[in-house]
């Protein structure tokens, strides 16, 4: 029998897509798993009628899933030529982003300690993934964790009130290219932890806690995912 997905999961690597109120949303999750996790390398092709086949959907869906990755930056489309996958990003542009990274989220993150609330704290938590550990799929629980890790720190920036750093953080779709860099297991389990610390230090409401918990999360992203250019 054919392994089928819901809303209510993530999708199996490869599995046809059961039929729903939000196809396209199954389709794009099916794709961007595949994405995060290397299946589709970085610059590969990406064919439409391909999809269609692996998916069993029709190319409606398909269309509007890559759509939307396009504008996530994950996705190119092509005139006469069609989709493939984003190139990967440079050792300059990674370094480069992080060093946006580490000049905005610690001092943000000591601003969303200073209005920390039971409620955004609670959304921080759900975010965080924290919670969710133990999938038996590490393929598919590395890109849910790219989902998350996103939302996670967008809410945190969101809570800072700099609308213009965020919209600069989210228009570089940080975290989705650097989590392409290294598919591994180690890469979720210590940020797991390091978010951890950041949610201790927001339940304390400790701004200068929150900093410094921000600041070694995101220079411990960066170190272990140096090898990716070795």
């Amino acid at each position: 029998m054919q392994n089928r997905i819901s809303r209510q999961s993530e999708p199996a690597l490869g599995s046809p897509i059961q039929r729903s109120t939000s196809l396209a949303g199954d389709v794009y999750d099916a794709i961007f798993a595949q994405l995060m996790s290397l299946k589709i390398a970085p610059g590969a092709r990406i064919t439409v009628d391909n999809l269609v086949k692996e998916f069993s959907v029709s190319h409606t869906p398909i269309r509007e899933a890559l759509g939307r990755l396009e504008g996530e930056g994950l996705v190119i489309k092509t005139h006469l030529i069609g989709y493939s996958a984003a190139p990967q990003i440079t050792r300059r542009r990674f370094d480069e982003l992080y060093a946006l990274r580490l000049l905005l989220e610690p001092n943000g993150a000591a601003g969303a300690a200073k209005v920390m609330t039971e409620e955004s704290l609670a959304a921080l938590k759900d975010a965080a993934g924290v919670m969710g550990r133990g999938s038996a799929d590490d393929r598919v629980r590395y890109s849910t964790f790219a989902r998350q890790d996103a939302i996670f720190h967008d809410m945190v920036m969101q809570l800072a009130g700099n609308e213009l750093i965020r919209e600069t953080l989210n228009h570089q779709h940080t975290h989705f290219h650097i989590f392409r860099l290294m598919f591994h297991s180690r890469v979720t389990e210590e940020a797991l932890d390091e978010h951890q610390a950041l949610l201790e230090a927001f339940a304390a409401g400790d701004p200068k806690a929150a900093e410094q918990a921000m600041r070694a999360h995101i220079e411990h992203s960066r170190d272990r995912l140096l090898p990716a250019f070795d």
